[in-house]
């Protein structure tokens, strides 16, 4: 399969595995990491990870906008199943103080989520931070916490889920140090804490897959 005839952008890896008995075909939007991609991949489904970035591990990556993809998406060959992590910069709450100076950004980080929401796909899943997509848009139908999925951390995280039912915990362990205290200052920051922890990546293709 090649994305480069619906201007998607470049498509790197192999050719996924979509003729295996009930394999799904699944897109990770705005997915640099390719945690979430792998984890499917490894339960036998034609995985495929989107982002303006290159993947940092080999597998199946469009490195281009996820919306072209979406809007060159051929009907007879739809994605069944979409997991989006949208950029939480403009978004999440957590940057409150800031928002009086990024209105036109927030809105046009708010369409962003409007599009992968209403995505032709028919499960679908976008995850991000407690943010205000909650009050623009609508409330999330599950919040989940890492040390729900055998990491002993907290980072609020908002799922909002269309045909798929809510995630159930995988192993429940002791600690409840915040996330962000563990990323140091730098320019990596925000990638490091952007990826998906691979018990939440892993209890998905599981329970989704």
């Amino acid at each position: 399969m090649s994305y480069d005839q619906f201007g998607a952008g470049e498509a790197l890896g192999g050719e996924g595995t979509r003729e295996r008995g009930g394999a799904m075909k699944v897109l990770i939007a705005c997915e640099f990491s390719g945690i979430v991609r792998d984890a499917f991949a490894a339960k036998g489904h034609d995985a495929w990870s989107c982002d303006l970035l290159p993947t940092e591990k080999p597998g199946n990556h469009i490195l281009g906008d996820v919306l072209k993809v979406l809007m060159g998406m051929p009907k007879e060959e739809p994605w069944d199943l979409m997991i989006a992590h949208p950029p939480c910069t403009h978004l999440a709450v957590s940057g409150a103080r800031w928002f009086k100076d990024k209105i036109q950004e927030q809105e046009t980080a708010l369409l962003f989520v409007k599009r992968l929401l209403n995505a032709r796909i028919k499960k679908i899943c976008l995850e991000n931070p407690i943010s205000i997509i909650s009050s623009r848009i609508r409330k999330p139908d599950q919040i989940i916490q890492p040390w729900q999925f055998g990491h002993g951390e907290t980072k609020a995280t908002c799922l909002w889920l269309k045909n798929l039912p809510k995630l159930i915990p995988t192993s429940i362990v002791d600690g409840r140090l915040a996330r962000v205290h563990k990323e140091s200052p730098g320019p990596d920051r925000w990638k490091n804490r952007s990826r998906t922890l691979i018990g939440v990546a892993r209890a998905m293709a599981e329970q989704w897959g």
